[in-house]
């Protein structure tokens, strides 16, 4: 088993450092935008399916409770967690539809949507992104290397990895680097 170990760790440390070097400019501008934003208090809806619906609800946490230092709550709202929801939506519509209702209720112009998707092509995340561009949202997206999701993204974090685990490992790692540099530069912390 011991290679097997160290042979993931291998690639999710390679996959990290790919990523990084060739977007750490895009992740600042990003915390940029999401600090002036969140600033002038707009929120921050989520959502993904499975692994990622489980990263939405965990960087929500991060940025409505804290994530390095002790600071204000900042709105952001996983639109993965409420089963009635998500359940009323897809019995009564389209599993498809279980974000897209939630963006038309809950997003306003100049919120930001941080659609989660490793293929890039997760019709529920894809269709919501869209109407969340229509109605003037600033859409982050994280996905694989392929896929409808870098089309639509105002910022577009594509991991170039076949494997899902390496992708949505670099996924948390970039979520909680933005949410470092975010509440760093909203609360003046530039440590």
């Amino acid at each position: 088993m011991n290679p097997i170990i160290e042979r993931s760790v291998k690639e999710s440390i390679q996959a990290k450092q790919n990523f990084f070097e060739s977007h750490a400019g895009t992740v600042e501008a990003c915390a940029k935008t999401m600090a002036d934003r969140l600033s002038r208090g707009r929120k921050l809806l989520l959502f993904g399916n499975g692994g990622s619906a489980a990263d939405c609800q965990h960087i929500a946490a991060e940025f409505v409770n804290r994530f390095q230092m002790e600071r204000r709550p900042l709105p952001a709202l996983a639109l993965t967690c409420d089963t009635s929801v998500i359940t009323s939506i897809g019995n009564d519509y389209s599993y498809d539809d279980i974000f897209l209702k939630q963006v038309q209720a809950l997003g306003n112009k100049e919120d930001m949507a941080l659609a989660i998707s490793t293929s890039g092509n997760s019709p529920n995340v894809i269709k919501a992104a869209k109407e969340a561009k229509t109605m003037g949202l600033f859409i982050i997206g994280f996905s694989g290397a392929k896929g409808k999701l870098r089309e639509i993204s105002d910022m577009a974090f594509c991991v170039d990895s076949p494997v899902t685990a390496r992708i949505q490992e670099v996924h948390i790692l970039l979520a909680h680097i933005l949410c470092d540099l975010t509440e760093r530069m909203i609360f003046h912390d530039p440590a």
